[in-house]
């Protein structure tokens, strides 16, 4: 089968969610999934999602929460299924010629002769499309249906399975409905040697995983709690985990208030734990600080028949009475141990290499369980960032020493950067160890002996980092132990599925790390997205009222960045570290920050055939504004410290080619022109966000996504200049109070042709500041926010208790209180 762990060819007597999902999916007519895709009438869209319902908040038991999910992942399949057609990148038609077919548990399965070059390019779970003729503009064949890679068979062959018995339109009865193309299909397979055109739409092995996690929520020992998003009160002293003495010293010494209370909260062993890290915040070194806590904390208590009892110590035994007892319970501590065998040489005790040196794993002695834990991220960047950090800082043991712990990469695409801990990487190390000693060499290139070597490297990691989807690939099936704890980075970069899938593994508790108020989960479907199938696990929780850890002290942004973000988006509760009020060169020019809005009236145009805007004025403007910074700040120029950053892909392309043809190739490696999303995660000393959007009355598109303007906006370090039409933003409420917020701060101006005017050497000379007075501006704005703040709760509560809270903010006998003013 084509298909990840735990989801071998059903019977169909017990059917498995992957036999349902075939029988599904395999089943559809690609042509009206195309046809349906383009609907523009209200009418027939309304027709055609009547049956699909809004994801809750809560669910009461597992056939309602499938009952909505189910239908809403489907909707997903189908518009990544139209997306591979509409992929400029996509497949040309090859030509394939059936060799065998065989019925099997109600599908087909064929055996295509094919092209060897096309055969490298499929992998297992892509989905073929299989015609009788190729598909032409005008002319609509008689003969077609979806096929799914099983695996690539023999030189030539491509072995593949098709479900043609009809076409499931029902999720309710999941019966199949007569056909007439899928019958002609089925006649064509039973004649040998016939001869189809094949096409190559997309890959379905990460929907696949989610649908068989999403089914797996029944047999989840905490499935309760994810229906009902709260977990009942319990004793949290009796469950709670004691960290040594030396390691909370050190976490403590290290990591400011909010980050050790989520550290706490982790310790508590409550299943879920969510930890809120808005920009800045310290995401990745807090999830550093739990990874030394759980893999070195002990349980406060245990339990026995007459209840719960502390842990209790024998003597610690003299070293003479230690190493006896070491002989006998290991004997090849005396001889050769068994387990070299598939050791590397160059490894001694089998230590992991992570970069030119061995760093071995300090293990102490008297631990007497090794917490396995498991770290997932929606993305192959998100993850390599946390695995880039550990080995570059590590993490501390128990007595508070920094050491490398055992860990593997596992996946693609992993960064050149973490090569060394990566899986393919270990594996052909534990080999050539296994070669040099002579031992094992017959069949030690096979794929069981692959096998073997990746569940034993899997087995002895102490932290295992895949990303949420690979998490569910038939490398963690062979495993000997469960995973105790699985952290799940950028937890509200995920649809709830995805999020489901590394929870399978046995695990006891989970930490959800990321941030609602950024990006979101990217979701193809507008359907699905409309009824929230883009909402994570991490934001339904937290709008059920799950309880949320946030940090709150920001260590990337001047505070003249920060003020803004923090009190739109998090209701001020940001504080600045001391490290980020350095004044920059440049702030000497108001126009260069740390905060300026530029207002220009520019106009946004639709490239033909795409669904983006560009705006070359602001393109010209921001194209000007670089060469002025450069030239006036040369060291800008030295390393990549800009960042150009716009919502739409194709401003962002434009914006490439200005910069080369301006500046020359080497633009590339000076200024970082990506999209919002592309910026996720990331920072820069200065970001100039282009907006694009100017028009009149016809709205902002996705720019009015509040997500995308909080990670536009927090991406900078020392400055952070937009560039857009004030008057078009304005139609959003969050980009009005950022507008208003530049005026009242006197960060922002009007921008009129030519733009070169603006940046004169004498319009420059005028906009040069006091920086002492932008130091005393910036208290001051952050004062009258506290006291807005203030005021808002005063008016809250008297509104609210308007009897019981009857004089109580009046003037003190002393003066204290507020004026009018």
């Amino acid at each position: 089968m084509a298909v990840d762990k735990a989801v071998a060819a059903p019977s169909s007597s017990s059917p498995s969610p992957v036999y349902r999902f075939q029988r599904v999916v395999l089943g559809w007519d690609y042509l009206r999934l195309v046809r349906e895709s383009g609907k523009k009438n209200r009418k027939d869209r309304n027709e055609s999602t009547s049956r699909l319902k809004r994801v809750k908040n809560t669910f009461k038991d597992v056939e309602e929460y499938l009952g909505i999910f189910e239908p809403l992942l489907f909707e997903e399949v189908k518009a990544q299924i139209v997306q591979g057609n509409d992929d400029e990148d996509k497949s040309d038609w090859q030509k394939g010629a059936i060799a065998s077919c065989n019925e099997t548990d109600g599908f087909h399965r064929v055996s295509l002769a094919v092209l060897d070059d096309f055969r490298g390019e499929v992998s297992e779970n892509d989905l073929l499309l299989l015609s009788k003729s190729k598909f032409q503009e005008g002319i609509a064949p008689d003969a077609y249906a979806f096929a799914l890679v099983e695996h690539r068979g023999g030189r030539e062959t491509l072995a593949v399975r098709t479900f043609v018995a009809g076409e499931v339109k029902r999720l309710d009865t999941a019966e199949p409905e007569p056909s007439q193309r899928l019958l002609k299909m089925f006649a064509i397979f039973k004649a040998t040697e016939s001869f189809l055109w094949i096409l190559k739409i997309c890959s379905l092995s990460t929907i696949i995983r989610e649908y068989v996690a999403l089914h797996s929520i029944s047999s989840l020992p905490f499935r309760g709690l994810i229906l009902s998003a709260s977990e009942k009160p319990d004793n949290d002293e009796d469950r709670s985990w004691n960290v040594p003495r030396p390691l909370m010293d050190n976490l403590k010494n290290n990591l400011n208030q909010s980050q050790v209370e989520a550290i706490h909260a982790g310790l508590s062993r409550r299943t879920f734990v969510l930890i809120q890290g808005p920009p800045g915040t310290g995401k990745t070194q807090t999830i550093l600080g739990l990874l030394s806590a759980v893999l070195h904390s002990s349980p406060g208590r245990v339990r026995s028949k007459g209840g719960l009892s502390a842990v209790k110590h024998m003597p610690e035994l003299q070293i003479e009475e230690k190493c006896c007892h070491w002989k006998k319970a290991s004997p090849w501590l005396s001889g050769a141990n068994p387990r070299d065998l598939i050791m590397p040489v160059d490894g001694d005790d089998g230590f992991y290499p992570t970069g030119n040196e061995l760093k071995p794993e300090i293990v102490n002695s008297n631990r007497k369980y090794r917490v396995h834990v498991l770290v997932c991220a929606p993305s192959n960047s998100a993850l390599d960032e946390i695995v880039l950090r550990l080995l570059h800082t590590g993490i501390h043991d128990e007595n508070g020493h920094i050491y490398n712990p055992k860990i593997v990469r596992i996946g693609l695409k992993a960064h050149h950067s973490v090569q060394a801990v990566s899986m393919d990487y270990l594996v052909e190390q534990k080999r050539a160890g296994v070669d040099r000693t002579g031992v094992g060499k017959h069949g030690s290139g096979g794929a069981a002996d692959r096998d073997r070597i990746r569940a034993s490297i899997l087995d002895e990691a102490a932290i295992v980092f895949s990303t949420l989807s690979f998490s569910g690939s038939a490398h963690f099936s062979r495993m000997n132990r469960v995973f105790d704890v699985v952290i799940i980075d950028e937890a509200a970069q995920a649809v709830e599925p995805a999020t489901l899938v590394p929870l399978v593994h046995g695990c006891r508790q989970v930490f959800l790390v990321g941030d609602p108020i950024q990006l979101p989960a990217t979701v193809i479907s507008t359907t699905a997205e409309h009824f929230g199938y883009g909402t994570s696990l991490f934001k339904r929780f937290q709008e059920a009222g799950f309880p949320v850890h946030m940090l709150k002290t920001q260590y990337r942004m001047h505070p003249e960045i920060s003020i803004f973000p923090s009190k739109e988006f998090y209701g001020g509760s940001l504080e600045d570290g001391e490290t980020v009020k350095r004044v920059r060169p440049w702030h000497l020019h108001r126009c260069f920050g740390p905060f300026y809005f530029f207002d220009i009236d520019g106009a946004e145009t639709q490239p033909s055939g795409s669904g983006s805007w560009v705006n070359e004025e602001e393109i010209e403007f921001i194209v000007l504004m670089y060469h002025k910074l450069a030239t006036y700040y040369p060291e800008l120029r030295a390393s990549p410290q800009v960042a150009v950053i716009s919502p739409y892909s194709y401003q962002v392309k434009l914006l490439r080619e200005h910069f080369r043809a301006t500046f020359g190739e080497q633009s590339d490696q000076i200024v970082d022109i990506n999209t919002v999303d592309g910026f996720q995660g990331r920072e820069k000393d200065i970001a100039i966000f282009s907006c694009v959007r100017a028009n009149t009355g016809k709205g902002i598109g996705f720019v009015s996504d509040f997500r995308r303007m909080n990670v536009g906006l927090t991406r900078a370090k020392s400055s952070v200049l937009v560039v857009g039409s004030a008057s078009t933003l304005m139609q959003d409420n969050h980009w009005s109070n950022l507008v208003t917020n530049a005026k009242d701060r006197n960060c922002y101006a009007k921008v009129t042709k030519p733009y070169t005017a603006f940046f004169s050497d004498d319009s420059l000379q005028k906009m040069q500041v006091d920086l002492a007075q932008q130091k005393r501006d910036l208290k001051k704005a952050q004062t009258i926010n506290a006291v807005h703040d203030e005021m808002a709760k005063m008016e809250n509560t008297v509104l609210n208790n308007p009897e019981e809270n009857a004089g109580d903010y009046g003037m003190d006998d002393d003066g204290g209180g507020f004026d009018e003013d």
